[in-house]
């Protein structure tokens, strides 16, 4: 299909209904969107625009919404798309670490098959970009990258993608610095670590060399950290400290970032402070029972948080189904995100930030000129969307329909 076309019966999110100066609801028109080179070239409300000789194609009155991120998964070593299994119980993460010396080389000849459909399972859920972690380590070398890598190929044109070089096994402890120096050479974007302290035992070093190989390759930093209490709250300002050290500001994220659950409410909110000044930003699953993170606390202060599935079906978890607006919706049940302008906005956690309406109710999305990566759901608003997980009908990056489908139209 062309990528110059018209979108026809689109519905799009116009403001929001009040009672007493309190969101109560969420106005919508039916609108006409014409896309051109990949980008939204004109929206027109009401009448039927002069549709030209463009191809039309219907979106049935469906609720159009921005795409989603998915911000954390690791497609290298899933079981998805093969036989089931359930986690065999280990001893913490080096139970995990020993286990994966022996199950990494069993999984690497299914490695670029099972995750070119962990890919398709998250374009069908709506996610048109997508940030994996990717195991760098003595056992697996860069096999793991370059299967990953090829997956990411095959996906060229669907959806947009980041790689982190992550030495899963510590990257002091497993001696995987020069192997991280030569993912980054061969096309990882993103300098990974996990747990300076507990499996670095390092943190001033495991942290320095992170951001070595950082500067070293322009790259951007995305580091595991589950450390809890005043353990992670030290790694985490240390990290912090090397940021504004090395002008590395709105490059680095820290992924779980744990120790921000159960910490003291004021280091918490101080640190949480210095992450929104440097640009640092969080990644999280939405964890439920004693890691339950203050995310609404991080989203006040101004810390960009983002969501992803992490571990889908695998040897670190059996659980996850790859469907980022069911992140949403768990984060708005969690943290009681339960009336129409919560569950709006917390749309934004999983499309880095954009949501249709702004808090004010002005459509700030989309405008001309955006890229048109959208996705549509049947959902009378964003807030059902997001409460109800709404049922994707269709996907396009770039303008193109790349999951799902919507039917030809005729012009009137």
């Amino acid at each position: 299909m062309s990528l110059s076309y018209w979108l026809t019966n689109v519905r799009l999110e116009s403001g929001y209904q009040y009672e007493n100066d309190r969101v109560t609801g969420t106005e919508t028109e039916i609108c006409h969107i014409r896309i051109e080179d990949g980008k939204i070239a004109q929206i027109v409300s009401g009448a039927p625009p002069q549709w030209g000789d463009l191809p039309i194609k219907d979106a049935k009155q469906l609720l159009m919404l921005p795409s989603f991120k998915e911000m954390h998964i690791h497609i290298d070593k899933t079981y998805y798309g093969g036989p089931w299994r359930a986690v065999r119980p280990v001893a913490g993460i080096f139970g995990r670490i020993e286990e994966e010396r022996e199950l990494l080389p069993k999984l690497l000849p299914t490695a670029q098959e099972r995750a070119e459909k962990m890919l398709d399972l998250l374009l069908g859920f709506g996610s048109t970009h997508v940030r994996t972690h990717c195991n760098i380590d003595p056992v697996i070398g860069l096999k793991n990258l370059e299967a990953t890598m090829r997956a990411l190929e095959s996906f060229s044109g669907k959806i947009s993608c980041e790689v982190v070089a992550f030495p899963q096994h510590g990257l002091l402890r497993s001696q995987a610095t020069d192997l991280i120096r030569q993912a980054m050479r061969q096309g990882a974007a993103f300098v990974g670590g996990v747990d300076p302290a507990t499996v670095d035992e390092n943190i001033e070093k495991s942290l320095q060399t992170i951001m070595d190989i950082a500067v070293e390759a322009n790259a951007g930093i995305d580091v595991h950290i589950h450390d809890r209490d005043h353990l992670g709250i030290f790694t985490m300002n240390r990290l912090a400290d090397l940021t504004e050290e090395a002008g590395w500001q709105g490059r680095v994220t820290v992924s779980h970032a744990f120790g921000f659950a159960g910490a003291p409410a004021g280091a918490a909110a101080e640190l949480a402070e210095r992450f929104a000044a440097l640009g640092i930003s969080v990644t999280s699953t939405v964890p439920i029972g004693a890691a339950q993170m203050p995310i609404p606390m991080l989203h006040e202060k101004g810390v960009k948080v983002e969501l992803g599935n992490d571990s889908i079906t695998d040897h670190w978890s059996p659980f996850g189904i790859g469907d980022n607006l069911e992140k949403a919706g768990r984060l708005a049940e969690l943290y009681r995100y339960i009336d129409e302008l919560s569950l709006a906005q917390a749309l934004g956690f999983i499309t880095g930030g954009r949501t249709v309406l702004n808090q004010e109710g002005k459509r700030v999305w989309p405008a001309v000129g955006d890229e048109a990566n959208v996705v549509f759901v049947h959902a009378s608003c964003s807030a059902e969307a997001v409460a109800r997980r709404a049922k994707r009908e269709a996907v396009l990056f770039g303008g193109a329909i790349v999951s799902g489908s919507l039917k030809d139209a005729t012009a009137r």
